[in-house]
């Protein structure tokens, strides 16, 4: 899908916002931001309300330095206290905070940062790394929406790519821009789509890396692995 040839080795890591378990804590300016990003500084002073004994199913903590406003994110849509939200109270969190989040998106999400011991649905923990995610992929969308229409076109898609490590071919720019046409035919991203774009990209790569260890570009899949890494990102 990249072609990875045209960058050397030490940048075939790309520095787009992480996945869970691998999030860092570099924290992008948050000039522009309708809702910034958790700091990178954890010293939040007192305990969550999901402290072990103190909340739902398995007693999850935020964890340590969560701002408030991400708590209170979390508690406005957790309705029945259990200290998990399933993907119509994540679709209701996040909507309300940054932007309109379709129920596809959300699924990808919610399969992306799913619990361990309740995979269907997200606690403090993942809905804290989510947030933090989605700020920095904010402030990615706020630098190339150059025109600043609320949208991210083609044009301004690659060059978010390319900015990340991710030089993505115009034939799959295409494929990717043409899911998200609206009545009149024009294609471009808005919030929620451009997270979901760069998620698909980043997690498939990550995949394809994980078998293309000379970085150089090919690789070598069964038929099973094949499907085993393809449908999650696009059957969420």
């Amino acid at each position: 899908m990249a072609d990875y040839g045209r960058y050397p080795a030490p940048n075939y890591a790309p520095s787009a916002p992480p996945m869970p378990d691998s999030y860092s804590a570099g924290r992008p300016s948050t000039e522009g931001y309708a809702h910034p990003p958790p700091p990178a500084s954890y010293s939040y002073p007192y305990p969550s309300p999901w402290a072990s004994g103190a909340g739902g199913a398995g007693g999850t903590y935020f964890p340590p330095g969560t701002p408030p406003e991400v708590i209170r994110s979390f508690e406005a849509v957790d309705r029945d206290r259990s200290g998990f939200i399933e993907e119509s109270e994540l679709q209701a969190a996040l909507s309300s905070a940054y932007h309109k989040f379709s129920i596809r998106t959300v699924r990808l999400l919610m399969f992306l940062f799913k619990n361990s011991s309740n995979p269907s649905k997200m606690g403090p923990v993942e809905f804290a790394a989510l947030w933090g995610c989605l700020g920095q992929w904010q402030a990615i969308f706020y630098r190339f929406d150059r025109d600043r229409s609320g949208k991210i076109d083609s044009v301004e898609l690659k060059d978010a790519l390319i900015s990340l490590g991710y030089a993505v071919p115009p034939s799959v720019i295409q494929v990717l821009i043409s899911n998200y046409t609206d009545a009149y035919g024009r294609g471009a991203l808005n919030f929620d789509n451009f997270v979901e774009c760069g998620m698909i990209v980043k997690g498939l790569t990550e995949k394809f890396k994980e078998r293309d260890t000379r970085y150089t570009g090919s690789a070598t899949f069964s038929y099973d692995d094949f499907l085993l890494m393809i449908i999650p990102f696009i059957v969420p």
